[in-house]
């Protein structure tokens, strides 16, 4: 029964995590509609690659025993081709300056995920060891992937606008989150059960901010139409003076 339990709950936990990962699928249609970036951060997308990477090394029978969290690895495998694909786009219509930081970024991230398959393949050789080294990296990449958002957040105050902070996204993070934590207290396992716990309350804030901020229509900077206007008095009082020189004449 309790197997079944803790399988039924993986299920729905690949489900929901199916839909967090797929939810900015619209915004980069608007990218690749637009062909441009429009300024938003490409880090929360590397540091969720880094996390798919890990927790599907840690779910393959070389960490773990058998195939004992199968869908761990198969909603992470298909996080990994997401996300990899989201920074792909990203990077072909960011800007030079933007290029330069996500080459930044995901340089060090690959290497992280190199160097863990590594060390814990060769240097461990029991599931044991290999899981608590694994699983240890992947609790820190998968605590930044939750905080991550954060910088979204910050965005979000500053110009009280979640144009970039889609419902969904939050929402599925807070299902997706809920679940895996469950799944991972029914496992007996720390390391898929732990990072949840700060999944869920930063997918609450988002989904607080979300609501506070939905109806607001950013106004236009009234100081710069003031500015306008008196620039086009100012264009329109010369036209008429010119015509009224050249009627003189």
């Amino acid at each position: 029964m309790g197997d079944r339990l803790r399988l039924a709950v993986g299920v729905m936990g690949n489900a929901a995590s199916l839909l967090l990962y797929a939810a900015p699928i619209l915004t980069f249609a608007r990218v690749l509609r637009k062909k441009d970036t429009e300024g938003f951060s490409c880090i929360p997308y590397i540091i969720a690659l880094l996390n798919c990477l890990l927790y599907t090394w840690y779910g393959l029978p070389v960490v773990s025993c058998r195939w004992e969290n199968f869908p761990v690895v198969t909603i992470n495998g298909l996080g990994t081709l997401l996300e990899f694909s989201f920074i792909l786009i990203y990077f072909w219509f960011a800007s030079a300056r933007d290029k330069m930081k996500v080459a930044a970024i995901l340089i060090p991230v690959v290497l992280v995920f190199g160097v863990t398959a590594v060390i814990s393949g060769f240097l461990f050789h029991d599931h044991h060891h290999r899981k608590v080294f694994v699983g240890s990296v992947a609790l820190v990449a998968s605590v930044a992937m939750y905080g991550s958002p954060l910088v979204v957040v910050k965005q979000v105050i500053q110009t009280k606008s979640v144009e970039f902070m889609p419902f969904y996204l939050s929402f599925f993070s807070l299902i997706a989150s809920s679940l895996w934590m469950a799944y991972g207290l029914l496992s007996h396992d720390l390391f898929l059960a732990s990072p949840n716990l700060v999944g869920s309350p930063l997918a609450i804030l988002q989904l607080v901010l979300y609501c506070k901020y939905k109806g607001i229509i950013k106004e236009p900077n009234k100081k710069w139409d003031l500015e306008q206007n008196e620039d086009k008095s100012k264009q329109l009082q010369l036209v008429i003076n010119n015509n009224d020189a050249n009627g003189k004449s």
